[in-house]
């Protein structure tokens, strides 16, 4: 970065964060060499459908000129001009003079403007489903490792009854699943807008093509599938429907609600010492406490995922407020909105592909925890238990509500381990149970069917949504470097 630039603001999302890839994605030399290559597209097939105008010649040096942007002059137009579309077709026709009368024929200013944020969208959304399948598949990896490892449930946050850490972690993997589908599906969803001129009728290429529909509705599709898209929004305003952004921004905000989610609970669990974010070697937790190990990338992932969640919002109210065909109070929000989301979007998954590759599991602590609550969960099966030795089931409860009471007493009066078990060793009531206690007390009798269920979750749905990127995956996608 040059000292000058140290003078004025720059968006930590692209100057700290963002991959190369999705900080390039809507850059100004993509969105403006994008703008060059539509007008290419449009020239190209008009020529194909007959007019005469555009010549070989015009259609080579625009092609030679589609990445030598002059932003000095394009700068000094748009000041002049107050269009940036104006500005840009005029710097464009310097360098292809040839080509300069029939730039942007036919065409208005959301020809290249909305085309090219489709494709910008369209490329973002490339960039994004295969790290997030990456993600996927690395904590379907964790849930399956720790598949069968007891740990403790906890619902409003208070001790409830055993889980595994990998049941656990399905519940975070099938939110990212469904985000998975979810983006999928809009990334199948997103068309070209296509030639529509200024309030969506094809009027000015009707009249540049004499009132030949045929050759218009060509002209639509030609261009569309030279923009890659394999199809265009039949009908639109100027502008594409602004609910195509707000489908989009739901998406990914819909992700964000997720890892927020994801990030929270682990911060949860490293504040209990039973699973941690990687660590490195020489990271230095605080300034003051040396001691520390916070989980600084789980507070990045929740920090980011709120912004992420808030910029839905300006989607939302820049498809309300559209007027008729258009209105140019989109223009400003959307410049910010949409490249911050997928941006956020981008660094929210580098982070979360960083934590599941190496997320540290502490069972010692974990069966700790549960030997403290692990006592009154097995009353019910004491007294069960008593009942098979001929025991009154009556009696019991009373034997074993009196001694339960004591050592709750103990663990929150006097802050003891909870010797509910060893009150029951040392009770002659008990003695017909003695030697079965250690099976009534093995932890994996107590989580159900949460190891089967992992399984069948990730041999199915989560096999099913990883499919398509099998090929990606296993040609490992690209882990991106976790900024400070």
């Amino acid at each position: 970065m040059l000292m000058a630039d140290k003078d004025r603001y720059q968006s930590p999302l692209a100057s700290r964060y963002a991959s190369t890839n999705m900080a390039y994605n809507f850059s100004d030399n993509k969105k403006f060499s994008t703008w060059r290559k539509l007008w290419l597209i449009l020239a190209k097939a008009e020529k194909q459908l007959g007019l005469k105008d555009i010549t070989d010649e015009a259609i080579e040096q625009m092609e030679s000129h589609l990445y030598d942007i002059d932003y000095t002059v394009a700068s000094a137009e748009e000041k002049r001009r107050r269009h940036d579309v104006m500005a840009h077709v005029h710097t464009f026709g310097l360098a292809a003079p040839k080509a300069a009368g029939i730039i942007h024929l036919g065409a208005t200013s959301c020809y290249v403007t909305d085309n090219s944020e489709l494709i910008m969208m369209r490329d973002g959304l490339d960039i994004v489903l295969p790290k997030l399948a990456s993600v996927v598949s690395k904590l379907g990896k964790f849930a399956r490792e720790y598949k069968d490892l007891p740990t403790l449930g906890f619902t409003h946050f208070q001790p409830a009854q055993l889980t595994t850490v990998g049941k656990r972690a399905t519940l975070w993997l099938q939110d990212l699943v469904m985000d998975l589908r979810n983006i999928s599906r809009v990334r199948q969803d997103l068309r070209c807008r296509g030639v529509k001129g200024t309030t969506g009728t094809q009027g000015s290429f009707m009249a540049l093509f004499d009132g030949d529909e045929d050759k218009v509705m060509a002209l639509d599709a030609l261009v569309t599938e030279m923009a890659g898209f394999p199809a265009a929004y039949q009908v639109t305003g100027q502008t594409y429907s602004r609910k195509v952004d707000l489908d989009v921004l739901n998406t990914l905000g819909s992700f964000g609600a997720s890892a927020h989610k994801i990030a929270t609970d682990i911060r949860l669990l490293a504040h209990l010492k039973e699973i941690e974010e990687p660590f490195e070697k020489d990271q230095i937790g605080s300034s003051a406490m040396a001691y520390k190990r916070n989980p600084m990338r789980c507070e990045r992932v929740c920090s980011l995922s709120r912004h992420l969640l808030a910029l839905v919002v300006d989607a939302q109210q820049t498809a309300a407020v559209q007027w008729l065909e258009r209105t140019l109070d989109d223009s400003a929000n959307r410049r910010i909105s949409i490249p911050e989301a997928f941006l956020t979007t981008d660094i929210v998954l580098t982070l979360l592909q960083n934590i599941f590759d190496g997320m540290v599991v502490y069972p010692q602590v974990i069966a700790r925890r549960i030997s403290q609550e692990l006592p009154f969960m097995a009353t019910e099966n004491i007294i069960m238990a008593i009942v098979k030795a001929g025991g009154d089931r009556q009696e019991c409860h009373e034997q074993i509500r009196v001694l339960s009471h004591q050592a709750a007493r103990r663990v929150k009066e006097d802050g003891a381990d909870n010797d509910l078990i060893d009150r029951v060793k040392t009770t002659e009531y008990f003695r017909p149970i003695w030697e079965q206690l250690d099976q009534l007390l093995d932890p994996k009798t107590f989580t159900g069917r949460a190891p089967s269920q992992v399984t069948r979750f990730l041999d199915t749905e989560v096999a099913e949504a990883l499919e398509p990127y099998k090929k990606l995956l296993d040609a490992g996608v690209k882990q991106e470097d976790v900024n400070v």
